[in-house]
């Protein structure tokens, strides 16, 4: 373990967890993070994860408003564990999130990523605080291809500098909300905290992750989800 900076120690730090989606690609009863991986459910990994680092001291859940699923895990009970109403994107749960959060500085983490390690999560407090925020991400290894709308390849995309985006994603918590605000006021596509906050102008700082910490997207990915904790173990 780092030593955390003095201001963050004090302070602490607050998770949120968006997981007001219902992953219909994994075409199961229940929505994917409810789903079972080595013996807990996949937002039980997520969410304990966080509650587990010494530097976050509250961790909040935005679920979707018919949500029944959450309260009956154990770690819902946790006192840190605060939950909110999600939104209809995602954007809109971190940002009702964000009205609650108590700590400056917040952190996303997507709730069907279950396998972050504490050494990443490390790393990316070390980088976020000296700037005006951080993310995770790995490094693109494979050919990447452009096509266009039939499916056909129009291009062969350099993949130097080129990464995919990982949670969490740690900023300012006054100017995520901020950046958040504005751009959902104006219509701007959001794929993630990191796009508002370059669209505000801020500068976004990429800490290099492992590629283990994979988002459960398909119903393979449990299987291999369900590997990497394992191996974590």
């Amino acid at each position: 373990m780092i030593d955390l900076p003095t201001g963050l120690t004090a302070g602490g730090l607050t998770a949120i967890v968006p997981a007001a989606g219902i992953g219909s690609r994994m075409g199961a009863d229940v929505p994917k993070q409810y789903l079972p991986v080595a013996n807990k459910t996949i937002i039980e990994h997520s969410v304990g994860v966080l509650l587990r680092h010494p530097a976050v001291t509250q961790v909040i859940v935005a679920l979707a408003p018919h949500d029944d699923w959450f309260e009956r895990l154990p770690v819902a009970a946790d006192p840190r564990v605060l939950r909110v109403e999600g939104g209809a994107e995602r954007a809109y749960s971190v940002l009702n999130a964000l009205q609650v959060a108590s700590a400056d500085w917040v952190l996303v983490h997507d709730a069907a990523r279950p396998c972050l390690c504490h050494g990443d999560l490390d790393a990316l407090i070390a980088t976020a605080m000296t700037c005006d925020g951080a993310i995770l991400g790995s490094r693109v290894r494979d050919t990447m291809k452009r096509t266009d709308a039939a499916g056909n390849i129009v291009a062969t995309v350099e993949r130097e500098q080129l990464w995919h985006a990982l949670t969490p994603q740690m900023f300012p918590t006054a100017r995520l909300k901020r950046a958040l605000e504005e751009g959902l006021a104006l219509g701007a596509i959001i794929t993630d905290e990191a796009s508002a906050m370059e669209r505000a102008g801020f500068t976004v700082r990429m800490v290099e992750g492992r590629a283990d910490n994979i988002k459960v997207t398909r119903p393979e990915d449990l299987a291999l989800a369900g590997l990497f904790l394992s191996q974590q173990a």
